[in-house]
């Protein structure tokens, strides 16, 4: 294996990583306590081709940057308010890859270019109220009329849902087959005859970044929105979380290591029993653990990169990172707390913030039990 990047690709992580802790982070708490990023903030993201990511270079995106890549430019998204990191993260994960993979000439250059800019937001629409984790029961339906489809269902918890442009969409195409045959993925239009945002959610964490249900009332699909083959929609959508996957972990690789540093230096500070805490044993192994986490996520979240940009089968393995990286996020905040004892749980300081915006990782873009179960299926195929 091998982690070198270009000199070119050092540059671009190194203005991401000012970008992020001089100009986004400052303003961090503004955008949890208002639940918006700033367009200011938005349209440096966009000239710094941050939406761009997943994109090739033809239709407007950064280039051949490869998952690895895009993982390192993750990890430092990750050290500033994961809300933004979010809206950034769907967009440029599970939101773009699906058509940069799966879609026709005529698709990607209808869509990507507005897409790589950030001109448009993209999303990505599974989850429904009866199918979460059982993503292969979803209900939405895709019945053909003609040269259209016309789409019935409510999916929800979709994240950039109230702001989305564009929006990859995995419908019932044929009951009869169920996940093997029978579910097709869809490139939707917010402003498709049909289509409405529904309920805007009030979450726990993530704030400035958007989650809302949407819902298609005879919502008409042009034929040529079809992404990929009829049928392969429910397998697809499985290859599209497995990257998504790898990027997440990236990301909580960046709160973790930016958890580690405001830990430290508080640690360093604050005095009892007349001396800084950081010279007693019990906080210096706190520091110690976490520094652990944080060096076998990344370089677990690194390796998975690399084999995917090796064009490898990473079904397992992107669980696997996706389900260590999120468990690991959840001790190194709860740490975290501890070492600021009573002021990790005021809102003034940052730590209480990513305490929030951690649980959810254990959440989205699949369960940590749902990971086990594709975990342990994966191996029982290859060793049973």
């Amino acid at each position: 294996m091998d982690f070198t990047i270009s000199e070119e690709l050092q540059m671009m992580v190194q203005t991401v990583k000012d970008f992020v802790d001089n100009e986004v982070d400052p303003i961090s708490q503004q955008i949890d306590e208002e639940d918006r990023v700033p367009e200011e903030i938005i349209q440096k993201a966009r000239e710094l081709g941050l939406f761009g990511l997943s994109i090739p270079e033809e239709y407007g995106g950064v280039g051949s940057i490869g998952m690895l890549g895009k993982c390192i430019i993750y990890e430092q998204l990750g050290r500033t308010a994961n809300g933004f990191t979010t809206l950034i993260g769907a967009h440029t994960g599970i939101g773009t890859t699906g058509i940069v993979e799966l879609g026709t000439e005529e698709q990607k250059r209808r869509y990507l270019p507005d897409l790589a800019s950030g001109k448009k937001l993209a999303a990505f629409a599974l989850t429904e109220p009866e199918a979460g984790s059982d993503a292969a029961s979803i209900r939405t339906t895709a019945v053909k009329k003609g040269d259209r489809y016309i789409l019935n269902g409510v999916k929800h918890f979709i994240t950039n849902g109230p702001d989305a442009d564009v929006f990859t969409i995995i419908a019932v195409t044929d009951k009869s087959k169920g996940a093997k045959g029978g579910i097709t993925a869809f490139i939707v239009e917010k402003n498709f005859p049909g289509f409405k945002v529904g309920t805007i959610e009030k979450k726990m964490g993530l704030r400035g970044s958007h989650t809302s249900e949407i819902i298609l009332e005879d919502c008409e699909v042009p034929e040529e929105n079809v992404l990929g083959n009829v049928g392969e929609g429910y397998i697809n959508a499985l290859k599209i979380l497995a990257k998504g996957r790898v990027g997440l972990a990236a990301r909580c690789v960046g709160s973790m290591q930016k958890l580690l540093e405001l830990s430290t230096r508080y640690a360093q500070q604050r005095v009892q029993f007349g001396k800084p805490i950081s010279s007693f044993q019990a906080i210096q192994h706190m520091l110690a653990e976490m520094a652990v986490d944080i060096e076998a996520t990344r370089w677990f979240a690194y390796r998975v990169a690399w084999l995917v940009d090796q064009g490898a089968k990473v079904i397992k393995e992107a669980a696997a990172v996706k389900l260590f990286a999120s468990e690991a996020y959840g001790r190194v905040v709860d740490k975290a707390v501890q070492i600021f004892g009573g002021m990790g749980y005021m809102k003034e300081f940052p730590i209480e913030r990513y305490y929030r915006d951690a649980r959810i990782t254990r959440i989205y873009e699949g369960t940590s039990e749902i990971q086990k179960n594709i975990i342990a299926s994966q191996i029982l195929k290859e060793l049973g």
